[in-house]
């Protein structure tokens, strides 16, 4: 791990490894709290490392520092929510490879609080190490393997870490000007700072640099459909949704920010665009239909109760009240609350 004052959550982390683990080594590079108390408490290796502006830099630290076979890594804002020892154990047993964990990151929505899972190489064999500044990536040719390893990552939650994400992610760019990679990146800070005219720009030059090879691709053409709504380039949306409806046909949030998109479009010039309304319910009925998968990463309830929820809204709008209701039944029987809410107010 590495840390700068963390003494908020860093306790949590560690007790979620209590018992999978033989060690604990953690990197500190400047905290002035009791970060490095509570690390010692549970018997972890506690070493100072000054900051570099790389992230890369401070995990191969750690990694140096590291005695055992293998190492799995962990952020301070995240904890293990599984009993995954024994899935550990066979697998670095049993396999020369990557472990991918599936994270679940806690983020602001238009509702409230939202889920998204991705899933993220952090278990590995020694003599492995990272590479770049920030969103840094383990580097290996070794196959990679998804693991039923769970953790619940809060870092973002009502937090900007943009101050210092976007100087760095600039760095990345002017080094690397035709990785998408971190075009992607940087509107993301962006996004959640709400300059929607910078995101879309780097969700265009993203969008123009992808192979569609990326694991990441499909996501940022998701974030790309959100930023074309945010930035109101319709035109541009119905390109988008046109060239890529095949290569994404299977991917929830896919049809759900298709979706999106068609009751905005509709909205914006109802006599122009009023032919696309039925496209609106078609959109949510593809993600019901394509349901919750660890395929892609994606927003949780894209496949289930988000789409029933919006499938909902739209026909309250219609006038088919019948089927509002029981699509908000269907959603709220998700504990979705927005849904509950919508229930309450029809009756």
């Amino acid at each position: 791990m590495i840390v700068k004052n963390e003494e908020a959550t860093l306790r949590r982390c560690l007790e979620s490894v209590q018992g999978i683990v033989n060690e604990i080594v953690i990197i500190d590079t400047g905290s002035k709290d009791n970060t490095r108390e509570i690390a010692r408490s549970y018997r972890a290796k506690v070493y100072d490392f000054e900051w570099t502006g790389s992230f890369a830099d401070a995990r191969n630290f750690a990694l140096q520092h590291s005695t055992s076979d293998w190492n799995l890594i962990l952020d301070a804002d995240e904890y293990i929510t599984n009993d995954c020892r024994e899935t550990i154990r066979n697998f670095i047993g049993r396999y020369h490879a990557l472990g991918r964990i599936k994270i679940v990151s806690k983020f602001v929505d238009q509702e409230g609080t939202g889920y998204a899972h991705s899933f993220a190489t952090r278990l590995f064999p020694s003599g492995l190490f990272y590479q770049g500044r920030i969103h840094e990536q383990v580097q290996s040719d070794l196959p990679r393997i998804k693991l039923n390893v769970e953790v619940q990552h809060d870092g973002y939650y009502q937090k900007n870490k943009s101050d210092r994400n976007i100087p760095i992610l600039e760095q990345e760019i002017k080094q690397h000007p035709n990785d998408p990679y971190f075009y992607y990146q940087i509107a993301k800070e962006y996004t959640g700072l709400q300059q929607d005219q910078l995101a879309y720009k780097s969700l265009v030059r993203a969008n123009e640099l992808l192979t569609r090879k990326e694991a990441y691709a499909p996501n940022v053409i998701v974030a790309y459909m959100y930023a074309i709504v945010a930035t109101q380039n319709w035109e541009e949306g119905l390109k988008v949704i046109e060239r890529e409806h095949i290569y994404l046909y299977d991917y929830a949030d896919f049809h759900f920010v298709s979706g999106v998109f068609f009751l905005d479009l509709i909205l914006s010039d109802p006599e122009k665009y009023i032919a696309y309304l039925p496209r609106i319910e078609q959109s949510y009925l593809s993600c019901l239909e394509i349901g919750e998968n660890e395929k892609y990463d994606n927003v949780i309830g894209t496949g289930s109760f988000k789409a029933l929820y919006n499938l909902g809204v739209f026909n309250e709008v219609m006038g088919k009240m019948d089927n509002a209701v029981e699509y908000y039944k269907q959603s709220a029987s998700y504990h979705y609350q927005p849904a509950i809410n919508r229930l309450n107010i029809s009756r």
